[in-house]
């Protein structure tokens, strides 16, 4: 074992002075050229991926995505519409922007664990954990203002005229004050809504 160990140590060593000491064969306008094309390849490549990661398809590709919330949001008016605009998952859980997304990207990483520890791994446990990951999303909603929601419903663009009084009293209300947020009235826009009597003793 302590073999084993010292060989390891010697190869580690060996790479670091690979990897400290002056080139010997390639010069420094080859080295920065080299190195310029590589980070264009992993800029390319991690890109690449982040947008792999930001589709539908990959979602819904565990069966408690697809057969909980997935399931619930087909009958949903985000889903099939008159108009056939269609928001997928992204649209309104990762934000548009890079850096926001990227941060959205890393809080979500979480998620993997769950995945691993089967956290809701059936219908039974997705319902015991709903209430605390609806108020999860709920509170970041309300935080970014709901941003999501307003890439694609802009309270400047809104025809009252094609509203119910109720609704464009509201609108008209709350929004332009910013007294409220989209997701105050609209939680269960695509996904049933846990028991809120819940919801508020929760918070």
């Amino acid at each position: 074992m302590r073999g084993f160990f010292n060989r390891l140590m010697e190869r580690i060593k060996g790479y670091w002075r690979t990897l400290s000491t002056p080139s010997k064969y390639f010069s420094l306008g080859f080295l920065t050229i080299g190195g310029f094309i590589a980070g264009i390849v992993f800029w390319g490549a991690f890109n690449t991926a982040l947008e792999l990661t930001n589709t539908e398809e990959f979602c819904i590709s565990c069966h408690e995505m697809r057969d909980n919330v997935f399931a619930e949001l087909k009958p949903t008016i985000h889903y099939t519409n008159r108009s056939g605009v269609r928001a997928t998952c992204p649209d309104c859980h990762v934000p548009h922007e890079w850096t926001d997304k990227i941060a959205r990207k890393m809080a979500a990483s979480k998620e993997v664990w769950g995945k691993i520890f089967g956290t809701i791994s059936t219908r039974e446990k997705f319902l015991e954990k709903r209430l605390e990951l609806a108020t999860r999303e709920w509170d970041r909603f309300k935080a970014n203002d709901s941003l999501e929601c307003r890439n694609c419903h802009n309270f400047q663009y809104m025809d009252f005229t094609q509203q119910s009084k109720r609704a464009a009293d509201h609108h008209e209300r709350f929004l332009a004050s910013k007294e409220k947020t989209c997701i105050d009235c609209h939680q269960g826009i695509a996904h049933q809504v846990p028991d809120l009597g819940k919801a508020a003793s929760a918070r």
